[in-house]
């Protein structure tokens, strides 16, 4: 069977943080390990699914992409929330993104948002603004040395046509005047893969954009038995109308 579905950007945060908690990785650190969500805008909607409690996503960003004239949520904002970071499913607050790498081990988890996707060779790339490296430059090096799971949540609306190390170097260079672009290599997670992991159901991303509120969104033909695409289709039928992120 086969069929499509059409997610606009919140719709497939909303997808891609269901099937982040779903993982069987991320499900066991949570259990009996320790579970870092950087912040960031995907990775607000991961936290509001790990920690099973709506929260204002404005309050857990890191650096935004936005118009001149951003649309703006009518509701003051809050402080923002402290780093949260999971320790046997409790939140430690002592630890932020930062420390946590400190204590954490072979087999626990660290989510990090990206904002450019390279699917085709399976790497991911993050703006880089400050001269310190950010998130990635003060956790990347015990991520990789202690074997710690780097999950990448990230939706396909951010993919890009370029090898993101031809485009790492393009933002290297010396005569450029803008944030750094670093490679990142992971656990990807798309609409894609939420999809398969919570369905089993197979998705191809076939067309994208929209208007009026679906900029940037995606369609998708799902394939599998009958089971799995209408489990996809209610699944997807069950997150519409996520509102839009605003500021």
């Amino acid at each position: 069977m086969k069929k499509m579905v059409i997610l606009t950007v919140a719709e497939s945060k909303r997808l891609i943080a269901k099937g982040v908690a779903a993982m069987p990785e991320v499900k066991k650190a949570m259990k009996d390990g320790m579970v870092v969500v950087a912040t960031g805008t995907t990775n607000s909607y991961v936290l509001e699914e790990l920690w099973g409690k709506k929260i204002d996503k404005r309050r857990y960003r890191s650096g935004i992409t936005t118009p001149n004239v951003p649309e703006k949520d009518p509701t003051p904002q809050e402080e923002p929330i402290p780093d949260v970071v999971f320790r046997n499913g409790e939140v430690v607050k002592e630890l932020n993104r930062f420390n946590a790498v400190n204590e954490m081990k072979k087999g626990d988890v660290y989510l990090k948002g990206a904002n450019a996707l390279d699917y085709k060779n399976r790497m991911a790339g993050t703006l880089i603004g400050g001269p310190t490296g950010g998130t990635v430059g003060a956790t990347i090096g015990q991520i990789v040395g202690k074997k710690i799971h780097l999950i990448i949540p990230v939706g396909l609306e951010k993919l890009v046509y370029e090898d993101i190390n031809e485009l790492h170097r393009l933002a290297a260079s010396e005569d450029y005047d803008g944030p750094s672009l670093w490679p990142l290599t992971g656990t990807i997670v798309t609409e894609i893969e939420a999809l398969k992991i919570l369905t089993g159901a197979k998705a191809t991303l076939v067309a994208s954009g929209g208007i009026a509120g679906a900029e940037g969104a995606v369609r998708l033909i799902l394939e599998g038995t009958d089971e799995q695409v209408d489990a996809a289709v209610k699944l997807v039928e069950s997150i519409k109308g996520e509102p839009r992120y605003l500021l």
